[in-house]
């Protein structure tokens, strides 16, 4: 007499028929797939929908399609194919990552949890996808998509991000996890998170697991899972200067490599209690001209919104000779130069032209 199927067997059967009909199965890692390319794409979608990260992804393996060309990189032309994308601590942690892979790997990848796991910028769900992915190695991934689908499922009160609530799903996802075809069943389940069992108007009607799912059965999933608490962000202020020479390039500075866009070439910024001439004049040793003020831009990071006053100023004379300062660059936008700029940068950068 046949064996009857577990309930966690039963599941992961459904999913994986549902990932063959319908999965993604043509996103560029998953073409010439291996360790290196998986990971450069787990790090990019970290906080990113994939929409967002195909053309980073596809740009970034043009210029870097191996470890060591990563490795020997300059930290600036890594940032700037980054540049737009965001979370930029994530571009300077795997330049660091594949700094070490080339040092104590030879430029291997390495193959085993505990390896991946140690290196900068990977979390437990980001080694794990890695490796069931490209190696189909059995380890259980627990990503925004997955905690989606888990908390529906067992109708978990709690905001995933509590650790009682996340250690309850990673026990889930653990049990959830076949033994065979963990790369389509890693893939899959983050597939049914994204594009079935969405966080807004999820398509129960097409579900392969509706059957199983508590919060479908109870007519709850819209309360799973819980919001995280919410908190007032606190607003900052700053004051950008363009300072534009007589061939109108642009003043840019590099930010200390560690903090708030670290390592990236941003604008000088004036103290808003400061006289905008005096400073450039003793921080700068710059005369300026004419002032003229832009529109305030909000940039919006995790803990923080940050308001943004972009001022317009022309040089006096025609020196632009820098006193002793930050590094800092006459930036040509006609013929940029590849460096990492902010997105809220980049962006007043443009509309100068």
């Amino acid at each position: 007499m046949p064996r009857s199927k577990s309930p966690t067997e039963h599941f992961s059967q459904r999913l994986l028929h549902w990932f063959d009909q319908y999965g993604r199965h043509d996103l560029p890692w998953q073409v010439d797939r291996n360790p290196y390319r998986v990971w450069v794409s787990e790090i990019m979608l970290q906080q990113t929908q994939v929409v967002t990260v195909i053309p980073y992804f596809e740009r970034f393996m043009g210029r870097f399609p191996n470890i060591p060309l990563l490795a020997g990189a300059g930290i600036d032309e890594v940032l700037h194919l980054w540049t737009g994308l965001g979370y930029y601590a994530r571009a300077r942690n795997l330049h660091k990552a594949a700094i070490n892979i080339n040092t104590q790997y030879a430029g291997r990848f390495p193959e085993t949890f505990d390896e991946v796991l140690a290196l900068p910028g990977i979390g437990r769900s980001t080694a794990a996808a890695i490796l069931a992915q490209s190696l189909g190695q059995r380890h259980a991934i627990l990503d925004g998509n997955v905690k989606r689908v888990l908390t529906r499922l067992h109708t978990i009160a709690g905001w995933p991000g509590q650790k009682t609530v996340e250690d309850r799903l990673w026990q889930l996802a653990e049990g959830y996890t076949p033994h065979v075809r963990l790369a389509d069943y890693s893939q899959a389940i983050m597939d049914l998170g994204a594009t079935v069992c969405r966080r807004g108007k999820p398509l129960c009607h097409a579900c392969p697991v509706s059957e199983l799912c508590q919060a479908h059965q109870q007519n709850t999933v819209a309360q799973y899972p819980a919001s995280k608490p919410k908190k007032t962000l606190p607003v900052r202020q700053t004051r950008m200067l363009l300072l534009q020479n007589n061939h109108g390039h642009i003043l840019l500075q590099q930010r200390p490599p560690t903090g708030v866009w670290g390592g990236l070439w941003s604008l000088p910024e004036c103290p808003l209690d400061t006289d905008i001439s005096d400073w450039c004049r003793q921080q700068l040793g710059l005369l300026i001209g004419p002032i003229r003020q832009a529109d305030i831009l909000r940039h919006t990071f995790s803990h923080f919104h940050l308001d943004i006053q972009p001022i317009y100023c022309g040089l006096k004379d025609h020196t632009d000779h820098i006193m002793e300062a930050p590094a800092s660059v006459w930036y040509n936008t006609q013929q940029p130069d590849a460096l990492g700029l902010p997105g809220p940068v980049k962006l007043m950068l443009e509309r100068l032209d």
